[in-house]
């Protein structure tokens, strides 16, 4: 019996594939994310965008954003 090795480019395709068709998205792509480790410092990361300021200051920063965001429309 001779097996052929695809391409490892080629069976993660067809893997993916699998996953989304069976799972949905939303579940595949949670279900592959529980296998990466994730990158970069996040309690610096977080520091840096948030520093000190109250969650009140988020949501008011992020609508500002988002009403700003809706004017160049």
């Amino acid at each position: 019996m001779s097996v052929h090795a695809e391409p490892l480019v080629e069976v993660n395709r067809k893997a993916f594939w699998v996953l989304y068709r069976e799972l949905g998205v939303v579940n595949a792509v949670r279900f592959l994310r529980q296998f990466t480790t994730g990158f970069g410092e996040y309690a610096e990361e977080r520091e840096a965008l948030f520093g000190g300021k109250s969650l009140a200051e988020i949501v008011d920063e992020i609508k500002r954003e988002s009403d700003s965001g809706r004017e160049n429309w």
